[in-house]
């Protein structure tokens, strides 16, 4: 009788413990999704446009995609850019992937966040 009632509230305890996960991952789960993918929709909510010919280290680590590296790597390229001629570096999302380590993915991601004058 007692294994009995053990096996039960077994049961049971699984039972609550797949149904709690199941509420989890549909309430929980496409939010995390969604910022995991680098979805611009959460994203624009957090960074105001940048433009990557005036913006400073910190506000291009905040892009989808862009790092440290490829952050510095951008203002090295606008910043030699500048000297040899006098227009922008940068004048659409495209022209970023003159820069090394962005590809057309990365420009993808982030074209939405950027604003170019």
């Amino acid at each position: 009788m007692a294994d009995c009632r053990q096996k039960r509230i077994q049961s049971f305890a699984f039972v609550i413990s797949a149904f709690s996960a199941l509420c989890f991952a549909i309430y929980f789960a496409p939010n995390l999704i969604k910022i995991n993918t680098g979805s611009s929709a959460i994203v624009s909510q957090a960074v105001n446009s940048i433009n990557p010919n005036t913006a400073e280290l910190e506000s291009l680590v905040r892009l989808p995609d862009i790092g440290f590296s490829r952050a510095q790597a951008i203002i090295e390229y606008r910043d030699s850019f500048i000297k040899d001629n006098s227009k922008l570096a940068f004048e659409t999302p495209n022209d970023l992937q003159k820069v090394a380590g962005i590809g057309p993915k990365t420009v993808q991601n982030v074209k939405e966040l950027l604003e170019f004058e």
